[in-house]
Order: structure tokens, then sequence, then C-alpha cells
């Protein structure tokens, strides 16, 4: 029997214990977890300066800050989540009783990314942990620093015989992918998650998969001056103020019509410099490229001359530091790969459009986002964008700030992924909810069952009960319907 094949039977031992799922050991692995947060701070900022060159600031607000906020509100919100929750029947079943219980799903994979791997690690551990599983985390080998952090810390803050850390690279990712799990959470490129998904088949395991994809960006005119650099501001942090656009919600690629165009460069060739600087080489705010491999995939996308001739500001490279300058690029090639591929960089294209409205043309021509961003205070085209695309989430006036949501569920829709991951959706893609139905057995029951149908009065309260909309039970889901996150921020807000 191999390592890991001892470990996953020590999990499931564990699992079978029972254990994980009292509440008590679910709060106080929770409150370790925040513990680990709390007290190796300065050996996550090292790591992930190391392996990203994040700024602390970045690196707080992105991941520890994050993650504290999660396991604050998973701890507030366990014991409801846990609770059962009473479910209606309809008047033939009368009077019995049903309710929908909690259940883990049992052993759970977590394979996460490199571009927040402290983030999109111990989220879904949170998840997990609230929902009473025992779980195997494969970081990504692509920030080593970051990964070593994770396996040599979480041992000595969580249940070992719950929760172990495996690394490796894709060979061992592929062994995990061969055992059979009861849940695999994956955070990464399409091309992977196609593989991930061909291996859960074989078992039938179930999988949420967050990917990404063009995150567009739709730009109105907007009325006023102020508006129009608030505006600014947060596109140019939404694109290169996280990981240096090697995020899978950073807006990819800006939609404005052509009347407005020109405007818009120029307070992109102004704002860069007011936020990164002169030099943003010299900024301690800008990420660097993962590595070697990534730094040459997107100098590749830049490099294609119809597309190099498009760039505005910006387009220099420095492989040794693994630096690519913020760089924006004026209608390239909507055929070039920069504008069929995901950039997860620091280029930023703009699109120019006869009318805005025709952006939504655009958006609806190409695979499904993870986000659509609109910049606007136009309430028509806010709901067009809302009914007529079809996005994990829709953020008006303001971006990425739908990752940070407590009362908001993540995820994507078809090529950007499916299942929804963080805080209690996050509980919820990690347990059965059993259909738990109390029939009456004894004669007199059911005799009693029968006078009560009989009884008009309650067949009356019955119709009325059922066809009262604010009387439904929140845990019913419609299976062929999936929701738009839409978080819509005031342009005032600075």
């Amino acid at each position: 029997m191999s390592d890991c094949e001892k470990d996953l039977e020590v999990l499931r031992e564990t699992y079978k214990s029972g254990k994980t799922k009292e509440e008590s050991w679910r709060r106080s692995q929770l409150k370790n977890l925040l513990r680990l947060l709390e007290e190796k701070e300065d050996d996550i900022f090292k790591a992930l300066k190391q392996d990203l060159g994040k700024h602390q600031v970045e690196a707080y607000r992105d991941e520890i800050g994050t993650l504290i906020k999660t396991v604050n509100y998973a701890l507030d919100g366990l014991k409801q989540w846990m609770s059962s929750k009473k479910a209606k029947l309809p008047i033939a079943a009368f009077p019995s009783s049903a309710e929908l219980v909690a259940e883990p799903l049992g052993l759970v994979l977590i394979v996460s990314s490199w571009n927040f791997p402290f983030g999109v690690s111990l989220e879904p551990i949170i998840g997990a942990i609230a929902a009473g599983n025992v779980m195997v985390l494969k970081p990504s080998e692509l920030a080593p620093a970051c990964s070593s952090v994770l396996a040599k810390t979480i041992p000595n803050y969580l249940d070992s015989k719950a929760i172990k850390v495996i690394e490796g690279d894709y060979l061992v990712a592929d062994k995990l992918l061969q055992q059979k799990w009861d849940k695999i959470f994956f955070t990464g490129s399409t091309k992977v998650a196609q593989i991930v998904m061909a291996a859960a088949a074989k078992h039938l395991t179930p999988v949420t998969l967050e990917l990404g994809g063009k995150c567009p960006a739709i730009i109105d005119s907007l009325s006023s001056s102020w508006d129009r650099k608030i505006a600014m501001k947060r596109i140019l942090s939404g694109k290169f103020g996280s990981c240096a656009g090697q995020a899978c919600i950073a807006i990819d690629y800006i939609l404005v019509e052509k009347a407005f165009a020109n405007e818009l460069v120029q307070l992109i060739k102004l704002g860069i410099p007011n936020m990164y600087g002169e030099n943003p080489k010299e900024s301690h705010s800008i990420s660097r490229i993962i590595n070697r491999s990534h730094f040459l995939r997107i100098k590749n996308l830049l490099d294609e001359p119809m597309v190099k001739a498009s760039v505005i500001y910006g387009g220099s490279t420095d492989e040794d530091n693994l630096y690519i300058e913020p760089t924006v690029l004026l209608d390239p090639p909507v055929q070039a790969a920069i504008m069929t591929e995901e950039i997860f960089g620091p280029l930023l294209p703009i699109i120019t459009v006869d009318k805005i409205e025709d952006s939504i043309e655009f958006i609806n021509a190409r695979p499904k986002p993870l986000a659509i961003y609109a910049f606007t205070n136009d309430e028509a085209l806010k709901r067009k964008i809302i009914s007529q695309t079809s996005s994990g989430s829709v953020v008006f006036n303001d971006t990425i700030i739908q990752y940070a949501a407590d009362t908001l569920p993540f995820g994507g829709v078809g090529q950007s992924g499916f299942g929804r991951s963080y805080y209690n959706a996050m509980f919820e893609d990690a347990v059965l909810e059993d259909n738990d139905a109390d029939e009456p057995s004894s004669p007199e029951e059911n005799d009693a069952k029968n006078e009560n149908i009989e009884d008009n009065d309650t067949i009356n309260d019955a119709k009325n009960d059922a066809n009262d909309p604010h009387d439904m039970n929140e845990h019913v889901q419609m299976p062929l319907m999936q929701y738009h996150e839409v978080v819509d921020e005031q342009m005032s807000i600075i």
C-alpha cells in the first residue's frame, strides 16, 4: 500500500468514527484555522512574496484577511447550517412531516491553484470542515514556498487524521485522481478541469470547478468627470491590482463605445502612473509573473505583429525578473490569441463598439465568463446586461468585490466552471441533504389522515400554504437554472 493509500485509509477510518460530524469538532478546527492565520501571518507574507512578489497589503486583502473573515462567518453560521430544515409535503401525505438533514459527503479532494495559493486552498477547507468532511489538500507545485508553508503548518493546527496535505507535481495529482472520492474541488484551467472531470466520471464523483475565462468590463460614457475617475481607479485595480492580472476574476478586456474610446485611453494613460509610478517595474504594488513558462505565454500573446501594433501604453518585458509592464492595447484583432484565450496577465485590450448595447452581443458570441463588470449609471442597460447575458457574477461600478461578499456564492457557468464555492455555499456543496419523511403507520393515524383529507378547511389551508411564495423552503433549488451574482456599487463611493 502506497503512502497516499495509507493516508486515505486513515481519513476514511476517521470519518467512519463519526467525530467529524460533531459540531464541537467542526468548531474547534475552524478556531484552530483562525489561529493558524493569525500566528503564521509573517510566514504567509514571506511565501507570497517569494513565489509571486505580492505586497503585504495585497496579500492580506486578498488572502489572509478574506480567510479570517470567512472563518468567522462560518463560526457564526455553523449551528444554523447544520440544523435540519423543515420541508412541505402535499396534502395527500398529511399528517406526515418531512425535513432536510445536512449530511457530510465524506472524503473530499481539494486541488488548488498557484495565483491565490492560500485563499483557494483554505477557502474550500473551511467549507469542508464546516460540513463535517475529511479531506486531502493538493496545493499547486508552481508556488513552492506557499505549498511548503501549508504542508508544514496545517498538521500543527488541524486534525492530522482528518485533514491531510499532499505535495507534488502533476504525477501526484494524477495518482490522487485515480482514487475514489466523495467530492472533488478543483481550481485551475479549463484544460486541466477536463482531466479532473474525466477521472471523477469513473466513480461518478461530483465536482466543483472554479475556472476562469475572459471577464469583460463594459464602460459606458459616464456623465461626470468624477464618475470617470472613480471608474478608472477601480478598473486599473481590477486588472493590475490582483496578482498582476493573474486572477480568474480579473478584467480580461474592456468594451467601450468608439466615441468615448479616446477619452478612456487618456484616463488610463494618466491612471497607471498615478497608481504605480512612472516606472511600474520599481513599484512594490505589482506582483510578478509566476514562472518563465507563464511569462513566455503572455509575451507570445503580445508579440503577434498585429497585436503589437495595437499597443498604446506599456509593452516592455523583463524575462530575468519575470516582469511584464502594465500594457494597454486598442482594438487588437479579435481573432488573435489575445482575444480568444484567457490572458491571465497584465495585458488590457480595449475593444470599441458602435453602441454600448453592442457589448452584449460581443460577450454572448464567446464562452460564458466567470464575471461581467459594467460601469454605468443607466438602469436600463444594467437590466439588459443581467437578463441578456450569462456569467457567474455581474458587478456594476466596481471590480472583484464579489470574491469577498459573505452572502453570495462564488462560481462560474459553462467553461468558466460550475458548482459554487466559499462561505455557506461551500457548506452546501460539501453536504448531502437527506430527505427525511416521517410517515404515520398505525391504523388510528391513517384514519386521522383520511379524515383530515376530507376536511375542506384543511385542504384549503394546504392550498393557500402551497401557493404562498413567501413560505417556500429556502433550500429547494431549480436544477435547470443558474443564478447571477449581482453586485451594484455606487460610483460616489471611493
